[in-house]
Order: structure tokens, then C-alpha cells, then sequence
């Protein structure tokens, strides 16, 4: 069995982005980018990795597993996924000194709160 050379490259630690891509600048930014890509999924359009303008240390498919995995992992309720959804397809966060919208901000807030600290840790979010 023949052996292997060492690797002398250094190992790619967890937070490093794919190189030459661009960061995103918080959470409701990576979030409205993935839902704007899932609207245009959905009306047809035919995505191939690499031919953004902006090339993003992820895919839209990236950021719904980490959603689905805090679900799964009872760190994310119904209802937050539901206030994700209903403001990301109109592309507008909910606002907090809005009476009808001051329950779906906090549930807005802490799915964001809850999702950042893993996109940072992916190199996903600055």
C-alpha cells in the first residue's frame, strides 16, 4: 500500500469563506438574498452556481439548511419560520413600534439572533 505525502497546506479553519467571494453584511441581508432567490426558483429561472454579480461565500440552499437544522433542533418554533417567510417574500422586515408587527419583530429578532452566530462562524456574515 503505497503512503501518502504530508499535506503542507494549512487546514481551512471553519470561518473561512471560499476565496474571492464577498461576504454578506448581517443576517436580514443573507436572509432577503435567500428569498429573493427562492422567488425566482419558484417563477423559473435557472440558477447555476457561479454566474452571480456578486460572488457569495454561499448558496440560497446553504442558508434554508441552517434554518431547517435549528427547526429540527427546537432552537427555532412554527412560528418563527413563518415570520421569516411572510417578510422575506415581501422583502421588508417587521417593524417594531408597528402594533400589528411588534410580536412578529421579536419573533424576527431572535431567529435572525439565532441564525448569526453560525453564518459567522461559515464566513457567511462579516
Amino acid at each position: 500500500m503505497p503512503l501518502t505525502a504530508p499535506t503542507t497546506a494549512a487546514p481551512r479553519r471553519r470561518n473561512d469563506a471560499p476565496p474571492n467571494t464577498i461576504p454578506f453584511s448581517d443576517t436580514t441581508e443573507v436572509w432577503f438574498w435567500t428569498m429573493q432567490a427562492h422567488k425566482a426558483l419558484l417563477e423559473g429561472a435557472r440558477v447555476r452556481a457561479g454566474q452571480a454579480l456578486l460572488p457569495r461565500p454561499c448558496e440560497p440552499g446553504d442558508i434554508l439548511k441552517v434554518v431547517e437544522r435549528l427547526y429540527r433542533q427546537g432552537r427555532l418554533r412554527h412560528e418563527h419560520v413563518q415570520v421569516l417567510a411572510r417578510y422575506g417574500q415581501q422583502m421588508l422586515a417587521p417593524e417594531r413600534d408597528r402594533a400589528r408587527e411588534a410580536a412578529d419583530w421579536l419573533l424576527w429578532q431572535e431567529a435572525l439572533g439565532r441564525m448569526e452566530p453560525i453564518l459567522r462562524d461559515k464566513g457567511i456574515i462579516l
